[in-house]
């Protein structure tokens, strides 16, 4: 996909004022970088049923990030602050010029 085509798809995963969900898959010995998960709920056309989709791989394209295969994750570097939120807060902020048009959860 291209970044028009991942804008698009990631708006619809994420609309404004949906939950991101997070979690953190791996921690380097330093714990000054960690892999992060990022999941979409959705409903299941075929039987309504709410369903969770991976959408790191296409968070970590769309934003230039790392993306790692072994954890199916986004690379994050940096500590000190919750990257959980900086990842979505900067997902946001480039999908909605508001960092705050995405909420964040941790699971």
């Amino acid at each position: 996909m291209d970044k028009e085509n991942l804008k698009d798809h990631l708006k619809e995963m994420f609309p404004k004022g949906s939950t991101a969900y997070t979690t953190v898959t791996k921690v380097a010995p330093s714990g000054l970088s960690r892999h992060i998960k990022v999941v979409a709920p959705f409903e299941s056309s075929s039987n309504k049923q709410i369903r969770l989709s991976n959408q790191s791989y296409n968070i970590a394209k769309f934003l230039d990030w790392t993306y790692k295969d072994n954890t199916n994750s986004v690379f994050v570097g940096g500590c000190g602050m919750d990257m959980g939120f900086h990842l979505i807060y900067t997902l946001s902020s480039v999908l909605y010029d508001d960092g705050y048009a995405i909420k964040q959860s941790w699971i």
